[in-house]
C-alpha cells in the first residue's frame, strides 16, 4: 500500500526546480502517493519556471489555493490520511507566518492544523543561511539575494517547534521518507 503524504509549494523560486526534481525522484523510486497543493504565488512561480507538467507527472492530485481553507486540505491532514507534510520551498513570508502562528493562507493553515494533530512537518525555508546566495531565474539569469536577520530568526523559531523538521536542502527529505516506508 503506498505511503501518502502532502506537499505544499509556496512562491519561492529559489530551489523550486530542485524541489520538483527531488519529489519526482521520490515518486519514481518509492511506492508513494503525493497530494500537491500550492499557494497562489506557488502556482505563479511553478508556471514561471515551466514546471507544471512535471508536477502533473508526480501527482494526479494538484490543488491551488482559493482561500485559507479551500481546497480543504486540513481535514485530510488532521485525519492522518497523509503520514506527513512537506513544505518546500518555503518563502520567508510563509516561514514568518508559521513562526508566529498565523494561519491565513492554505499552506500556513495546513501547517497549523497538522501541528494540532502531531502530523510531522518537514519544511525547507529558502532563506536560512546568513549572507548572500545566488539563485538562477527561469531565464538563466543569476540574481544575488541577501538573507535578512529576521528571516534567520524565524527559521530558528521553526526549529524550536515540536513536530517541525527544518531541512537544510530539498534532497534531505529522502532520508526522512525512509521512516514511513
Amino acid at each position: 500500500m503506498p505511503v501518502k503524504f502532502a506537499w505544499a509549494i509556496t512562491g519561492a523560486g529559489d530551489y523550486m526546480p530542485e524541489s520538483v526534481q527531488v519529489m519526482n525522484e521520490i515518486v519514481q523510486e518509492h511506492d508513494v502517493k503525493v497530494l500537491i497543493f500550492l499557494s497562489k504565488a506557488g502556482m505563479q512561480v511553478i508556471k514561471w519556471y515551466k514546471l507544471l507538467k512535471d508536477l502533473e507527472a508526480i501527482s494526479e492530485k494538484i490543488r491551488t489555493e482559493v482561500d485559507a481553507n479551500t481546497p480543504f486540505i486540513a481535514g485530510a491532514l488532521q485525519k492522518r490520511t497523509h503520514k506527513f507534510l512537506v513544505v518546500m520551498p518555503a518563502t520567508a513570508n510563509t516561514v514568518a507566518k508559521i513562526a508566529y502562528g498565523i494561519a491565513d493562507t492554505l499552506v500556513t493553515n495546513a501547517v497549523s492544523q497538522a501541528m494540532k494533530t502531531a502530523v510531522p512537518i518537514y519544511i525547507y525555508p529558502v532563506d536560512q543561511q546568513p549572507g548572500s546566495v545566488t539563485t538562477v531565474l527561469p531565464s538563466g539569469e543569476k540574481m544575488e539575494l541577501t538573507t535578512r536577520e529576521i528571516d534567520l530568526e524565524n527559521v530558528e523559531r521553526l526549529r524550536a517547534m515540536k513536530g517541525m523538521m527544518v531541512l537544510g536542502h530539498p534532497s534531505e527529505i529522502k532520508d526522512h521518507l525512509r521512516k514511513y516506508l
